[in-house]
């Protein structure tokens, strides 16, 4: 597949820019090819038309005449007849998520994909385009965030101090232009590349930042915006991840817990909600003591929180989670890919997007209190500080423009009530806050990403606003879908099809 990407180098046409603060440039031609000379197992059906390629772009878009470029890969699905009457860019989150594999997702909507010429994108940072990286380091599994130990803290902020130093120094000069204010620029220059007046914006968690500042830089160069599963976007980074706490920990008992007591004659784990939060706890303490090695990992207290938040995200999840935590609590059975230059170029194009985009206030002792007070309140991810290394970051100078949603055309936003990772309030107070903008409240769900992910009423809607033009007169909402049984298997995400093609 890295060849393949490789080998869609763009060659230059001319005509020139017209990204704020830049000077005339050539434009370029992406030479499309496709992304599977033989389509690999598990490919979706159709998935064989997604083409692939690349451009480049300026590293500094504030000083693009120093000649210093990167690159950015990109993919394509186009309609089977070959005419669309739109374009779709379209970004999965993260941030820093790969974008090339979300075009096969709309395959099961062919009202979409029949009708727009969907783009995936890599962002700077991650994928197949040019590539930042913490080095490996990761602070979040170094040890127990619960343990509040002076010996313990020192391990955490001190890792936190040296991820901050690991993603800056093996990022070198790139990592400092890892920003949104340079991505969206990149994006308007695809839309350029393209030759396209207008295009449409479909973006989810990370991508509704993405996407509120890219309608805030380039207001008249976006036709229908879908933002879905919101983060706070009209304020900084930091509040988003301190809502993550109380986002987990509701979907949590909420959702997951009763779900799995009800399973209760498969997974053995408690026949209400509390007795299995109990054995939750029980497991987390023995894994404290004894590490539990599987072939996927060993397995410690802060990986069974990453375990159980990481299934979280989407109800499909849920057997597995519960599978895995039955064997690490002993009531069941065990049952038991080229991408780009660094594994973790996800990872560090998060941290650079985070920690660069916006302040952090607060030193370690800030951290420190704020853990204890969250972690109190809600342990399964109260004690994360995602963005603790941001604390110890040489930020550069960004000031981004603030997105009010003036001048913004209509803007479809897609919420679920219970969402772990991006909270419903902090779509609300966004929704508030972002002019003419529709919320549309899925009850009783608690996925993170619902678009496109088999929820009829959130669909109809979605593309009643993309392909058809029509914006909804005000706020409205869509019941959420039944939490599945044990083994029914759900949509797969634009990462796990990234995953299962070895993206």
């Amino acid at each position: 597949m890295r060849k393949q990407v490789a080998a869609t180098l763009a060659v230059i046409t001319a005509t020139s820019l017209i990204a704020p603060q830049a000077q005339a440039q050539p434009l370029q031609e992406i030479q499309w090819q496709k992304c599977f000379d033989t389509p690999p197992p598990g490919l979706p059906p159709g998935g064989e038309r997604l083409e692939c390629g690349s451009f480049t772009a300026p590293m500094d878009w504030n000083n693009p005449s120093n000649g210093k470029t990167i690159t950015i890969a990109v993919s394509r699905l186009t309609p089977k007849n070959g005419t669309a009457k739109s374009t779709v860019f379209t970004n999965p989150g993260g941030p820093g998520g790969e974008g090339r594999t979300i075009p096969l997702v709309y395959l099961n909507r062919p009202k979409l994909s029949e009708n727009a010429e969907i783009i995936g994108i890599d962002v700077r940072g991650t994928g197949a385009s040019s590539n930042v990286t913490c080095g490996g380091f990761n602070a979040e599994s170094i040890t127990d965030q619960r343990d509040r130990s002076k010996a313990n803290l020192d391990l955490l902020y001190g890792a936190m101090e040296l991820q901050a130093k690991f993603c800056q120094n093996k990022s070198g000069e790139l990592g400092r232009y890892i920003t949104t204010d340079q991505t969206v620029r990149d994006l308007d220059l695809l839309r350029q590349i393209l030759r396209k007046p207008e295009v449409s914006w479909i973006g989810y968690s990370g991508g509704s930042w993405l996407g509120a500042y890219y309608a805030t830089y380039f207001p008249k160069t976006l036709d229908k915006i879908v933002l879905d599963s919101n983060v706070e976007f009209t304020g900084p980074w930091q509040p988003i991840f301190d809502d993550w706490g109380m986002g987990f920990e509701r979907r949590f008992r909420v959702d997951f817990l009763p779900w799995v007591a009800k399973y209760d004659n498969i997974y053995h784990l408690g026949k209400t909600a509390e007795e299995v939060r109990q054995s939750y706890e029980r497991t987390r303490a023995k894994l404290k003591d004894q590490p539990v090695t599987r072939p996927e990992g060993v397995y410690y207290p802060q990986s069974l929180d990453g375990l159980l938040r990481g299934v979280l995200y989407r109800k499909g999840q849920f057997a597995l989670g519960a599978q895995v935590f039955a064997e690490l609590a002993g009531t069941a059975q065990p049952q038991l890919t080229a991408q780009a230059s660094y594994p973790d170029a996800q990872n560090g194009t998060a941290y650079s997007i985070v920690c660069n985009d916006t302040p952090f206030k607060g030193d370690r002792r800030y951290l420190e209190r704020d853990a204890a007070k969250d972690g109190a309140k809600w342990p399964l991810g109260g004690y994360l500080q995602v963005m603790g290394p941001c604390a110890f970051w040489d930020r550069p100078n960004v000031n981004l423009k603030h997105p009010n949603g003036v001048g913004v055309a209509p803007t479809l936003m897609v919420q679920s009530v219970r969402d772990p990772a991006t909270p419903l309030e902090g779509a609300q107070k966004a929704h508030r806050n972002f002019n003419n903008s529709v919320l549309l409240t899925v009850e009783d769900e608690g996925d993170h990403g619902i678009y496109g992910f088999g929820n009829k009423c959130v669909d109809d809607i979605v593309e009643s606003y993309l392909v058809d033009g029509v914006t909804p007169a005000k706020d409205l909402t869509c019941p959420g879908v039944p939490l599945p049984a044990p083994g029914e298997t759900a949509a797969p995400t634009a990462q796990q099809l990234a995953k299962q093609l070895g993206w």
